[in-house]
């Protein structure tokens, strides 16, 4: 039986799954069902990535160690694919003793073979994405080009991977494999990175401890990129069970965001080939999502639920949309409104009532029973031919878009054979009583094959419609290869139920007005007069240095400079920032609070904070900072 091995990301645990999350994960459930529907034997995996600073620091906030962090917060992405009805295999989590020991073994593997190497590194580093950022790629005023975040100088000892070494390797081997890295602009991205030439990289941190120990030298960790990408390879036993990864590696592919392609289509090759081991058959990158057309943040408050999207508007809806409104590979943009759009049109009209409609003319004309008729032939049935291979090339190019067109065309055209032959016309004529029955068994026969093609995306539709249908057996456990059309005369079908309810436009908008008018917060204070407020001196302050206090878990003690003077101030942010994130950072501060005490500190100041809380979700804090670089000492009023 041909393999098929396909991985998502693993998922960073420093926040909540968000619809970056639920689109690559459906994606590749998507493909995984439809190809174990092809006959292939298929296993899916995803999983959670768990070391690294930002978890430390969290952690250290908290009070907790990492490793009670990240047992509670991996569980927000077991959820999930729960929620979204996922079929992955397995699930690795990068603190599992099987990932450990097999990323150990690869680092002593290249030690020992000379590909990893001691030396000093000296670099700008971005702290929230874990990653060194070379001169020629920083944003303006040395920011990380991804997350537009202050980049810190570091330098430190570092091991040192080898991977210039293999560079040429690497790319003849894109030469040959044109569709290694998907879609073709993603490759071409690859390629001229690869010809522009690749430094050897840094794999191991000092400044940290959570995280893998390199072998023999425990004061460094293993850097968190390494030590991720290497779960593909320990999840199907590239330490413990060769027979197994010689099984399943050689039909590997990764399924990721394009944020993060360069780590999959140049770092991990570069480390296969020092291994010789095979690289992977594909790499698909897809875009990102904004949503109605702006780039989704938590600053702006749109960062899209896939929670909140399943309980409100379905499961089977939500994945429908995601896989169907963009071409993958491109950026997309999410609106609710295009979503109740897909909802009414495609799912509801158009599948919907194909069903509801054959069904009930089933139940009116011949008792429930599906008719039998000498010759099956039809319009319907002649488009076999070209729907299924169609479908298969969408998917075989992971166009789950081109896929779902094809499919929606067959239903589209299924419902214009009604319009065409006028069943309830034929019914009042009896000698038009098998052509009815030609009719209706056609019609039946497209919804069973319809059923079968959207069961890859929409699961639970799909066995819907089966149980309508009156099949026994579960649509996803059928192949494409076993569907023979017109030979189900004589199946008992069952009572017409609404597959998806048209949603309302104008009561759906009066609904989101409603949303966007917020509650009077609780804390609301009394009304003041203009002189009170003029007694708060708030002043535009720098942050220049930040230390913990050992006492407390809340409190930093901060450095500000206020061009006049300095101060310190303590405050209780340590669980929303990290020093560095702190460090240069512009605040506006109220200057004339009276000197308090905290943790035997004396704190001179309060720095300025929005706070946002969400039901069920942890506090969000945002620092309230001056728009445009004005002076230090200047006066907020």
């Amino acid at each position: 039986m041909e393999k098929f091995y396909i991985t998502t990301p693993i998922y960073y645990v420093n926040d909540i799954p968000h619809i970056g999350h639920a689109y690559t994960t459906i994606a590749c459930d998507a493909v995984s069902r439809y190809k174990r529907m092809k006959g292939f034997d298929v296993r899916f995996l995803t999983g959670t990535d768990e070391h690294g600073q930002k978890i430390q620091a969290a952690a250290e906030a908290q009070g907790i160690t990492p490793q009670a962090l990240v047992d509670k917060i991996h569980l927000n992405f077991k959820e999930l694919w729960k929620v979204l009805n996922i079929s992955n295999d397995d699930f690795i989590r990068t603190t599992e003793e099987r990932h450990i020991k097999t990323v150990q073994a690869i680092f002593a593997k290249l030690m020992e073979q000379g590909d990893i190497y001691k030396g000093t590194y000296s670099g700008y580093y971005c702290v929230p994405d874990e990653t060194y950022v070379p001169e020629n790629a920083m944003g303006p005023n040395k920011t990380c080009p991804d997350c537009g975040r202050p980049l810190i100088l570091m330098e430190e000892e570092s091991y040192f991977f080898r991977g210039s070494k293999y560079v040429p390797e690497l790319i003849r081997y894109y030469e040959e494999h044109v569709k290694a890295v998907m879609p073709k602009v993603r490759y071409n991205e690859i390629m001229s990175f690869l010809k522009g030439g690749v430094r050897d990289q840094s794999v191991s941190r000092t400044s940290l401890k959570w995280g893998i120990p390199v072998p023999g030298d425990e004061k460094h960790v293993i850097y968190v990129w390494f030590d991720a990408l290497i779960n593909y390879a320990s999840a199907v036993g590239y330490l413990d069970d060769p027979e197994k990864f010689r099984e399943w590696w050689p039909d590997v592919r990764h399924m990721v965001g394009k944020d993060i392609i360069r780590f999959h289509c140049v770092t991990w090759p570069l480390m296969l080939l020092a291994l010789g081991v095979n690289l992977p058959v594909e790499v698909i990158a897809h875009g990102w999502w904004t949503v109605d057309s702006e780039k989704m943040s938590k600053s702006r408050g749109n960062v899209v639920d896939p929670f909140r999207m399943v309980k409100k508007y379905g499961l089977d809806p939500f994945r429908y949309f995601l896989l169907r409104e963009v071409p993958f590979g491109l950026d997309g943009d999410f609106s609710e409104l295009a979503l109740v759009g897909r909802i009414n049109s495609d799912l509801a009209n158009d599948l919907g009532n194909l069903l509801n409609r054959t069904l009930q003319m089933i139940a009116s004309y011949r008792d429930g029973a599906v008719p039998s008729c000498s010759d099956s032939s039809s319009p319907l049935s002649q488009l076999v031919p070209e729907v299924l291979p169609r479908v298969d090339e969408a998917m075989n190019n992971y166009a789950y878009d081109e896929a779902l067109k094809a499919i929606w065309e067959f239903i589209g055209r299924a419902n214009k054979f009604i319009d065409e032959t006028m069943p309830w016309k034929l019914a009042k004529d009896e000698s038009q009583q098998e052509k009815l029955s030609w009719v209706l068994l056609n019609l039946y026969e497209a919804l069973r094959l319809s059923a079968l093609l959207i069961a890859p995306f929409m699961p639970d539709t799909s066995k819907r419609i089966y149980a309508q249908l009156g099949q026994d057996s579960d649509p996803l456990k059928c192949r494409y290869d076993s569907f023979v059309w017109g030979d189900c005369a004589g199946t008992k079908t069952h009572k017409a139920e609404v597959l998806f309810p048209r949603i309302d436009i104008e009561e759906w908008k009066k609904a989101k007005e409603a949303e966007k008018k917020p509650e009077k917060p609780a804390d609301t204070q009394p009304e003041i007069g203009i002189e009170d407020f003029g007694k708060v001196e708030m002043r535009v302050a720098q942050v220049v240095h930040v230390e913990e206090i050992p006492r407390s878990k809340k409190l930093y003690k901060l450095e500000v400079d206020l061009g006049y003077e300095k101060r310190t101030v303590c405050s209780g942010i340590k669980a929303f920032f990290t020093p560095e994130e702190l460090t240069g950072k512009r605040v506006i501060l109220v200057t004339n609070l009276k000197p308090v005490k905290l943790c035997g500190v004396e704190s001179n100041g309060m720095i300025l904070c929005a706070s946002v809380k969400h039901e069920g979700k942890a506090e969000q804090l945002t620092l309230l900072t001056p728009e445009k670089d004005i002076p230090l000492g200047s006066r907020v009023s």
